[in-house]
């Protein structure tokens, strides 16, 4: 009798331990994948930013030479609007299987 509640002890604990083991594993994943996507989320708005105020410049110096501001911000939002037509009709694909890889790369690192 002494020996089943000593196993049964020793079952508890086990299982207790390996509870908290995966609680600490998920624990870890989770906070890598957090702090690695507010990295790469802090990078795109530092190049948003720079992009952003890039295109307001060229947009003036634009329409500065083409003698209206309204006609520099036109031909940059074309010009978006034609990257933004070829990337969804030719890259979409492309871009979300590298989105989706890296999540994955992500989450099975170890």
């Amino acid at each position: 009798m002494e020996l089943i509640e000593s196993l049964l002890d020793r079952v508890k604990e086990y299982s207790k331990t390996s509870f908290e083991l995966v609680k600490l594993k998920t624990f870890d994943k989770t906070s890598d994948v957090l702090s690695s996507l507010v990295q790469v989320l802090l990078i795109c708005v530092f190049i948003v930013m720079f992009l952003l105020f890039l295109n307001l410049g060229i947009a003036f110096w634009l329409g500065k030479i083409l003698g209206n501001d309204f006609w520099g911000f036109f031909i940059i939002g074309a010009f978006y609007g034609v990257i933004g037509f070829i990337i969804r009709v030719f890259m979409y694909k492309r871009l979300k299987r590298l989105i989706r890889d890296y999540t994955i790369k992500l989450m099975l690192k170890e």
